[in-house]
């Protein structure tokens, strides 16, 4: 199945990790899938919703839950 694919049929809020190309090499983009349609994707991630051309996608796949996060000042 063809990454852009995999994208469309997931639903929206499934966690996704999107390795799409930009110039001068390649990026990911790690969070809830918010919108896949025919053009583009949006993911939600924790620095904010990244619009990817599905056009631009390489690989895609479904991920895990995030991990708990740690209380802050514990050593």
């Amino acid at each position: 199945m063809r990454p852009s694919a995999l994208l469309c049929d997931l639903p929206p809020g499934t966690r996704v990790v999107v390795r799409y190309r930009i110039e001068g090499g390649f990026t990911d983009a790690l969070g809830e899938l918010v919108h896949a349609g025919p053009a583009d994707c949006v993911v939600r991630t924790r620095r904010g919703d990244v619009t990817v051309p599905l056009a631009q996608v390489v690989a895609a796949k479904q991920v895990p839950p995030a991990p708990p996060r740690r209380a802050a000042g514990r050593h």
